[in-house]
């Protein structure tokens, strides 16, 4: 969002490359917003924005949700406190798309008793997976 306030890093893809992986830029993205997932958001895009959701919510701390209408985005951040937001290129243009980029940015999380349970129990089963499976 150039010429906003915001302070960001461009991941990638830099240029058209037939063989690369959304994959490979949505972990690389996730795990930049888990070394300080209360301050550091990303934003992961692909065709469908479901393989880059998938990828990057494998990360521990990352909170992923698929956005396609500025209502929806403003929910996911003000209940379920996501902290990556997944565009679907093939769905969006890039001016809906830098809507809703500019909605997920703009939300704050609204800590309310049953936002933050919810959130602690999605927190306790990852903790559980991660101690079964460190290398998850």
């Amino acid at each position: 969002m150039k010429g906003r306030k915001y302070e960001f890093e461009d991941m990638g893809a830099y240029k058209y490359d037939r063989s690369d992986d959304y994959t490979d830029f949505a972990i690389e993205v996730a795990q930049r917003v888990a070394q300080n997932p209360e301050r550091n958001w990303g934003v992961v895009i692909c065709g469908s924005g479901v393989g880059v959701e998938v990828a990057a919510n494998k990360v521990r701390g990352v909170r992923c949700g698929l956005g396609f209408e500025p209502d929806q985005v403003y929910a996911a951040r003000k209940d379920d406190n996501i902290n990556v937001l997944a565009l679907a290129a093939d769905n969006v243009t890039e001016e809906e798309a830098l809507k809703l980029v500019e909605r997920f940015l703009e939300t704050e999380f609204v800590e309310t008793e049953s936002y933050l349970r919810r959130i602690e129990k999605i927190i306790r089963y990852e903790r559980q997976v991660f101690e079964k499976h460190p290398g998850r």
